[in-house]
């Protein structure tokens, strides 16, 4: 399945999706303790049977039951040699029990392993088991791939690069939730929207966490920033202790109720999760079948997000401060701690930067005497853990750029892309792959530009090239290329006109480097504090 058919199929209604796995199984039969992918194929009937029915309740689109056979996980077993194996012929029997009436979707999950810096599993190690997975999955004849009950929004990422690197079959991805609206690691439903669809996911939702009106506050969170379709499947209720037994009360038509009020909240993607059965996904079916679904954003909005919070970029909002104290030019005291390896000051100035107002933090590591990819990666790791502030990544090579995009678990900013050759060629691109804004710096190879004419020439030059690579009017900011008026009194001026053009004719924000306005000057805060009113008036 293409991309493009999984959009048309969602423009066509509610779209419904299985009901439990699990819990099916174990009422089947199946014991606490054993591989269950292991155990299905003992029992092959037991799936088919469940799957059948689940198509002839009104599912759409089935979970090949290959949750947990990743390498990892079938290593507990002792079934990690037997991993392509095992995903293929689960494949086989999905694709047998929908009979060519559903979609098949790939099923993929956490590793149950953290991930650096909370433990000690690195995110490349990450991406390659899910990529081993992956590929037996597409190769089986899956129709797309789910990624689904996921806790850490660093781990959905590698995920989805995992499968983008393999093939360009359509990914969902659910995650879980807690009771106070975040996930385990602290992930907001709609940050994780922002980071997913930008990253390429194509529908985002929630799974498993909760009874569906419990989810109904997180759906329409997401429904407010999610230019792709957003996916609900819920418990039957909320789990209940019986004895030693976890059971789910909640009857198949208080589920379809409440899916009801999931459609209004904005999910056209349906299903169940735990304790759910081919009753509840019927009755589901039957509520939803002839609502009025709401339509995905037809633009994104502009946001930037660290794991933890997201920070939006409105052309009429308010003005935003970027912390740019992480960075060694000039420092000495910063350089010195960076030959050690140490971070004690990296992360003073993050927090300093964070509490006195900073919304996003710059983080340069350009100076001699350290590998500015490693050391990039590490002070990532570090700000990202410290503070809760988007990150703006600051290096003039490519490689450097993109092993931290790779890494960073948010939505960054790049800093930036101009029309040198290699920065248009090759960093567009990659800001497109790891869906991350930009911003447009005008330059070229021939310097800076000799007049505003040229200056905005080399603007839509860029955004032209940024739209035609399939990024969004939304993903760029302009930098309004600040010079001294030391050196050209009109300096200012030429300034005040590329905000003017950007914000009125472009309908782009802006961005400046201050400070760069009374370079070589006497009283510098007297200067920078006029041009910057100035600027913000504009």
């Amino acid at each position: 399945m293409t991309k493009i058919e999984f959009a048309q199929l969602m423009k066509q209604g509610p779209i419904l999706l299985d009901g439990a796995t699990g819990t099916n199984l174990m009422s089947a039969g199946m014991p606490i303790g054993v591989c269950p992918e292991a155990w299905i194929l003992e029992h092959p009937e037991v799936l088919l049977q469940l799957q059948r029915e689940y198509v002839e309740a009104g599912s759409n689109i089935v979970y090949a039951p290959t949750f947990t056979g990743n390498r990892i996980k079938l290593q507990e077993y002792g079934l990690e040699d037997r991993l392509e194996e095992i995903n293929t012929s689960l494949v086989k029997l999905s694709k047998e029990a929908v009979a060519g009436k559903a979609l098949v979707a790939g099923d993929m999950t956490m590793t149950g392993q953290q991930l650096f810096p909370l433990g000690e599993m690195m995110f490349e190690e990450l991406v390659d088991i899910y990529k081993e997975q992956a590929k037996v999955l597409a190769a089986a004849g899956v129709d797309l791939f789910v990624v689904e009950t996921m806790m850490s929004l660093q781990e959905c990422r590698a995920a989805v690069l995992a499968i983008r690197e393999v093939c360009d079959l359509p990914i969902m991805v659910t995650l879980t939730y807690n009771e106070d609206g975040r996930t385990l690691f602290g992930t907001l439903p709609e940050t994780a929207v922002v980071v997913l669809q930008s990253l390429g996911a194509d529908a985002i939702g929630i799974n498993c966490s909760t009874g569906p009106m419990e989810m109904v506050d997180a759906v329409r969170k997401m429904a407010e920033y999610a230019t792709v379709p957003i996916i609900a499947k819920p418990n039957a209720g909320l789990p209940e202790l019986e004895g030693r037994k976890t059971v789910y009360r909640m009857t198949p038509e208080a589920f379809a109720e409440a899916g009801v009020e999931l459609v209004k909240a904005g999910a056209s993607i349906l299903g169940g999760c735990c304790g759910t059965t081919k009753e509840h996904i019927r009755a589901l079916a039957n509520a939803v079948k002839d609502m009025e679904m709401i339509k995905p954003l037809a633009t994104h909005r502009r946001v930037l997000t660290s794991e933890r919070q997201n920070v939006e970029i409105d052309l009429d909002g308010n003005f935003l401060v970027v912390g740019e104290r992480i960075n060694p030019t000039g420092k000495k005291k910063l350089q010195a701690q960076l030959k050690e390896g140490k971070l004690d000051l990296v992360r003073e100035m993050a927090l300093e930067q964070e509490a006195n107002g900073a919304r996003i933090l710059d983080v340069n590591m350009g100076m001699n005497g350290i590998d500015e990819k490693e050391m990039m990666k590490k002070v990532i790791y570090e700000v990202s853990s410290t503070v809760d502030c988007p990150l703006c990544i600051d290096t003039s090579y490519v490689d450097v750029m993109e092993e931290a995009l790779r890494i960073y678990p948010g939505r960054a900013l790049i800093n930036s892309i101009s029309l040198e050759k290699e920065k248009i060629e090759k960093l567009l691109p990659i800001a497109k792959k790891y869906g991350a804004m930009f911003i447009l710096l005008p330059l070229s190879d021939e310097g800076l530009p000799k007049d505003i004419d040229e200056k905005k020439q080399i603007i839509e030059t860029i955004y032209e090239r940024a739209l035609e690579l399939g990024m969004a009017h939304e993903d760029i900011i302009v930098d309004a290329l600040v010079a001294t008026i030391g050196a050209n009194p009109e300096a200012a001026r030429e300034c005040y006109e590329t905000v003017e053009y950007c914000k009125e004719t472009k309908k782009l924000p802006t961005i400046c480097g201050l400070s760069n306005i009374s370079f070589g000057l006497p009283e510098r805060s007297y200067v920078n504090t006029a041009f910057l009113t100035m600027m913000i008036c504009k």
